[in-house]
């Protein structure tokens, strides 16, 4: 019976450190986001001084657009994903202690 428990202490272990790999995961998609939504905005920024187009407005707003939507993309995945992990990781171990006591 001891030897059970021994292996559910390992299983939980092992479930938290996958809890903490896929919150590692989430951030490092986020940072993904922000990073290219901060290319275009530096796009957008320094358009004028490497092009000299006549109607480079356009093509600044819509940069600075793509950067806006782009950011908020990464906002409400890195939340959406977020509230998923901490629902998910409350039902850690629970069941697998009640189930061999």
């Amino acid at each position: 019976m001891s030897n059970q428990k021994g292996i559910n202490k390992d299983l939980i272990l092992r479930e938290r450190l996958a809890i903490q790999r896929t919150i590692l995961a989430n951030q490092s998609t986020f940072l993904a986001f922000l990073r290219t939504s901060m290319y275009f905005l530096i796009a957008g920024l320094s358009l004028k001084n490497v092009l000299k187009i006549e109607n480079s407005i356009i093509i600044e707003i819509v940069l600075f657009s793509v950067s806006g939507i782009i950011l908020l993309i990464g906002l409400v995945n890195y939340f959406k994903h977020k509230k998923s992990i901490l629902e998910n990781k409350k039902h850690i171990g629970d069941y697998q202690l009640e189930y061999y006591e």
